[in-house]
């Protein structure tokens, strides 16, 4: 019985072993920078008239470099920056477009849009009050995210 017992003992130890050892993470290797991306963005016109279309417009870049164009993320549509370029356009990224009103704390979601393959974005939105938007590329695996804003005033008398 004693030893049957020194064995479940040592049966238990030897897996808690085991499974300490499986749980323990491995030396991962060092993940590459992400590519360094750009937002630019303009909201137009300024200013813009109360309840008329307000365009929102911009244009989502990342910088060339050789650990990102040699394959670390797939570019559509160009998988290489030309002699003369700093920065590639990215296209089918999803940009969130946020606004907050002038005298107001936070942030309001107003609507995402897809780069195009050319990585220019565009939408248009009803301007009601004086304010700031924001454009926003959350970023992913490979790609560092980014955020542009611009204030546009509202004129014209409330309903």
């Amino acid at each position: 019985m004693m030893r049957r017992l020194a064995a479940g003992l040592a049966a238990a130890a030897l897996g808690a072993t085991v499974l300490a050892t499986a749980a323990t993470p491995a030396l991962a290797e060092p993940e590459p920078d992400g590519g360094h991306t750009a937002l630019q963005f303009d909201a137009n016109p300024e200013p813009a008239w109360r309840g008329k279309p307000l365009n929102l417009e911009g244009r989502l870049s990342v910088q060339c470099e050789e650990d990102y164009i040699s394959g670390f993320v797939s570019v559509h549509n160009a998988d290489y920056c030309k002699e003369s370029e700093s920065w590639h356009r990215l296209g089918w990224k999803r940009i969130s477009i946020l606004f907050k009103a002038d005298g107001s704390g936070r942030w309001e979601y107003v609507e995402s849009v897809r780069t195009s393959r050319d990585g220019y974005f565009s939408t248009r939105v009803p301007a009601y009050t004086s304010g700031t938007w924001k454009a926003v590329f959350e970023g992913s695996e490979w790609l560092d995210g980014s955020q542009a804003t611009d204030w546009v005033k509202v004129v014209g008398r409330r309903h």
